[in-house]
């Protein structure tokens, strides 16, 4: 019960218009779609440009910005949702969560930072918190397992999907992290 006490309404709100940024078209059209049965009016943008577009025309009261977009930073876009409504209540999702880029998207005006896979129970509950208190902890957070698993996947990625310049760079032995790549991710 203490969870709902840090939570507004929607109805308390009276601009119930929300953007989603992200590239991911299956993920962004699943979110929007559940997000509008909760009675949020949703706007869609696949990339820095069109979601910067988007809210110049329609001055959204919430968003759920992807950090990493084909065509840019996310940040980008919060930016512009800064300039065009400050009261903005803005949401930055990436399935690449490190502490830094976390810091970027606070200083820029994002209210949280939710690592992927989100749901949308966990996405309305992130914009609908009250910033003056504390968040509750999540209802069912990655393992230990799954957050190590996500790391080497993106040093992988950042690495160009080389297995040697990975394995350097993770100071693993090369054979373990093929090993790790070749397995399901844990849950």
């Amino acid at each position: 019960m203490v969870e709902q006490a840090n939570l507004k309404k929607l109805s308390d709100f009276d601009n119930k218009s929300l953007i989603i940024v992200d590239d991911d078209n299956p993920f962004r059209d699943r979110l929007a779609r559940a997000m509008e049965k909760k009675g949020f009016q949703v706007f869609q943008a696949e990339g820095v440009q069109k979601g910067i577009q988007t809210v110049k025309d329609n001055k959204p009261a919430f968003a759920v910005v992807d950090l990493r977009l084909n065509d840019g930073n996310g940040i980008e876009v919060v930016k512009q949702l800064q300039n065009s409504n400050p009261k903005s209540r803005i949401i930055m999702l990436t399935g690449y969560g490190n502490i830094p880029t976390a810091v970027a998207a606070i200083k820029e005006g994002a209210i949280d930072y939710l690592a992927k896979p989100a749901d949308a129970d966990d996405v309305e509950k992130a914009l609908l918190a009250d910033p003056e208190k504390k968040a509750a902890p999540p209802e069912n957070p990655m393992s230990a397992d799954r957050v190590k698993w996500e790391h080497i996947h993106r040093v992988f990625e950042l690495c160009n999907r080389n297995v040697s310049e990975t394995a350097r760079r993770l100071k693993m032995h090369r054979r373990t992290l093929q090993r790790i790549l070749s397995k399901r991710s844990p849950k």
